[in-house]
């Protein structure tokens, strides 16, 4: 693991490095606890077209997911998904959701053998990267919890019109009405915009069905949030019915709203609500696997948190 340089301005205390995991060499953000060891780790996933540098947006000082984690006691963990960032010249084609997964599992261990990561890890993602983060979640026990934004089970937009969605700038649904997000957003974009790698966007229209296969494998805390102003999913009352009965298995989910927001919540006015509401759940989280281990009097970091009642 090594340092990289960062191709982007970066809040302080946050600094960039290179990780190598499964094969694969991926620039990434960090940033840690000023003082002790972290209360956990949060792996942050972007979404499509986007790097790893949407969770420290330089807009405005409260939009940084990464200083707002570290303050409060976490260490964040933002990676270039691959086929973006330093991995695009190795991975110009991307991989499937599948191989990302597997990647992400990957870099949970390999950052665990350089660093403390506290009571675990927890996975915040974005779009593209929540639909990673819940294939990974599905495979494997390591994620403690699992916090998704911009990311639903069905689209709004029919599958036969996708193609020629995505290949235009779909500037709309990503964004939202302009008032949405601080004055120098567009300006301050830069290195954070990135080309959808083509294994991605084949892979984009097989969602419905892929959701409805891996979501009863989630047995972890999941939290799913909807912008205010979200364009590409279905998210009205009988949809979110629909996502709570496919989600069944999940210990505790909360399917949630983000007023005045729109699809890129973390680079929006919303930002440090969205962030703060994420990190408030992952301290329940926390608080429920402590009470579990208190209960079973063997601290065990492998436990996962299993709370009094499903929400």
């Amino acid at each position: 693991m090594e340092t990289s340089k960062p191709s982007q301005p970066l809040s302080a205390g946050v600094r960039p490095l290179t990780l190598d995991a499964a094969g694969v060499t991926l620039s990434c953000l960090f940033a840690e606890p000023p003082d002790g060891e972290p209360r956990a780790t949060v792996v942050a996933v972007h979404g499509g077209g986007m790097t790893a540098g949407y969770f420290d947006g330089q807009a405005h000082p409260d939009l940084s997911l990464l200083t707002l984690g570290a303050r409060l006691g976490f260490t964040v963990l933002a990676l270039d998904r691959p086929g973006y960032g330093l991995s695009a010249g190795q991975l110009p084609a991307g991989q499937s959701l599948a191989e990302q997964a597997e990647v992400l599992d990957a870099v949970m261990d390999r950052f665990a053998q350089r660093h403390a990561t506290g009571a675990g890890f927890f996975l915040l993602a974005h779009s593209y990267g929540g639909k990673v983060a819940m294939v990974s979640a599905a495979h494997t026990l390591r994620p403690l919890a699992l916090d998704v934004s911009g990311c639903g089970h069905r689209y709004d937009i029919e599958p036969a019109d996708l193609p020629r969605v995505l290949s235009r700038s779909s500037w709309g649904r990503n964004w939202g009405p302009l008032r949405l997000y601080p004055p120098d957003t567009f300006r301050s974009l830069g290195a954070l915009v990135a080309p959808m790698p083509v294994r991605e966007a084949d892979e984009v229209a097989h969602w419905p069905g892929m959701f409805e296969d891996l979501a009863p494998r989630l047995r972890i805390p999941v939290r799913m949030t909807f912008a205010e102003h979200e364009a590409w999913w279905l998210h009205g009352e009988r949809d979110i019915a629909e996502i709570t009965a496919l989600l069944a298995a999940a210990p505790v989910l909360r399917v949630e709203h983000q007023p005045e927001a729109g699809h890129n919540i973390s680079l929006g006015w919303a930002a440090r609500s969205y962030h703060l509401r994420a990190l408030g759940f992952f301290e329940e989280c926390l608080a429920a696997l402590r009470a579990r281990r208190a209960r079973r009097g063997a601290p065990a970091v492998e436990d996962r948190p299993v709370p009094a009642s499903r929400q």
